[in-house]
């Protein structure tokens, strides 16, 4: 069993705390930081032994981080175990999150406005989720092209804040 230090304890503790708003429950995101923080690949025993998990609670949660795209499944030389690892790039982990996210929560909201708009026949109601709608698809579109950018461009312009409306010389 490894032996976490009391601060390692708490950021996990305060990470799990996270779930809530990344659409994953608490036992879900506190294994992520496990994973984030742990130097090697973990299997699930020893992560059910760190966390004080039960084992079939920590199987669920690995495959639900599995279908996130959080975590991925490796093999260690001489084990017959199968251990797990999360994305050794930050950027590339939370371009994941977002895009699974927007993936699970987005996109059908997406739809049901779509629906709405078809459905509804109150003109105000129908212009203002309409407008909503428009929101969104601008957003989504706006994703979807700085998804497909290489990250160091993604972060060359998330560092330019304001920056770049003065280059656009929209200030």
């Amino acid at each position: 069993m490894t032996k976490l230090s009391d601060k390692t304890e708490k950021f996990i503790a305060r990470y799990g705390e996270m779930a809530s708003h990344w659409g994953l429950n608490r036992t879900e995101c506190q294994i992520h930081a496990l994973l984030f923080l742990s130097p090697k690949p973990l299997d699930a025993e020893e992560i059910s032994e760190t966390l004080s998990v039960a084992r079939s609670h920590v199987s669920n949660s690995l495959r639900e981080l599995e279908n996130w795209g959080m975590v991925k499944p490796t093999r260690v030389l001489g084990s017959r175990r199968e251990y797990y690892e999360t994305h050794a790039d930050v950027w590339d982990m939370f371009r994941q999150a977002v895009s699974e996210q927007k993936r699970r929560e987005i996109d059908p909201w997406m739809r049901t406005l779509r629906e709405a708009v078809d459905e509804l026949d109150d003109p105000y109601a129908k212009k203002r989720v309409g407008d909503m709608l428009g929101f969104f698809e601008t957003f989504s579109k706006w994703y979807e092209d700085v998804r497909r950018l290489p990250t160091p461009l993604v972060r060359k312009f998330l560092t330019l804040g304001g920056k770049a409306v003065s280059l656009l010389g929209l200030n």
